[in-house]
């Protein structure tokens, strides 16, 4: 049967519709890999451009319906997910509920999951202004150095040379690559002054208010799979 979520309120189903359409913007057959319990929902993309995962939650009133009283988790396409939570948005009561779309078969990044617990603070993050200035002087950084480029070089093997020096390169004192901080200003999340650097394991976690993305520390090698 179709598992249905309520949404707290149309400004949760806005949020989100918002964050699901930043990641159609990357990859038009996006899927998204959907987790509740208790009155939480996450919602997991991978935006390709910048190889972090993306995480958005939202707050539920109900979490489920049809039989689905425990957790869900369902991997599911972007698009076909939006289309239910864009309508959702719309409406000034959101009673009804969204109908969750039919799985998917998901990408290989679906079943490698950052770990639900064992957060704890990591040092060395700048303030979310200077974060902001070192995204925007990487992203100048990068375009006067393709400009300079002689036609003849500026195929794709050495722009992505000259991306991977830069946005490979550290966060202040910290082992977060500039790439995840410019993941997390286009989609939207690093907005206000809340921002938090975490670590579990082999991940590293920048949180903010909107959203938060992870990455794998450089050389970290295993998986750490999020159980289904």
């Amino acid at each position: 049967m179709t598992s249905r979520l309520h949404f707290a309120d149309a400004g949760e189903a806005a949020d989100l519709a918002a964050f699901l359409a930043r990641l159609i913007h990357y990859d038009k057959a996006a899927a998204v890999r959907l987790q509740a319990a208790g009155d939480t929902l996450a919602v997991f993309g991978r935006p390709p451009s910048f190889e972090v995962l993306a995480i958005r939650t939202a707050r539920l009133t109900e979490p489920y319906e049809y039989g689905l009283d425990t957790a869900l988790d369902v991997t599911v396409s972007a698009g076909e997910f939006l289309e239910q939570v864009g309508e959702s948005a719309e409406l000034v009561e959101t009673a009804r509920g969204v109908d969750v779309p039919e799985a998917v078969t998901g990408p290989p990044w679906a079943g490698v999951l950052p770990p639900r617990g064992g957060w704890r603070p990591e040092p060395g993050l700048p303030a979310p202004d200077a974060v902001r200035s070192l995204i925007k002087q990487s992203v100048a950084e990068f375009r006067s150095r393709v400009e300079e480029l002689p036609a003849e070089r500026r195929v794709r093997a050495e722009l992505d040379r000259v991306g991977r020096e830069i946005w490979s390169r550290p966060v202040g004192d910290t082992e977060l690559p500039v790439r995840a901080a410019h993941a997390a200003q286009t989609l939207g999340f690093l907005r206000g002054d809340a921002l938090t650097l975490l670590s579990a394991g082999a991940w590293l976690r920048l949180r903010t208010a909107y959203g938060s993305v992870a990455v794998r520390r450089a050389g970290a090698s295993g998986l750490s799979v999020t159980p289904a």
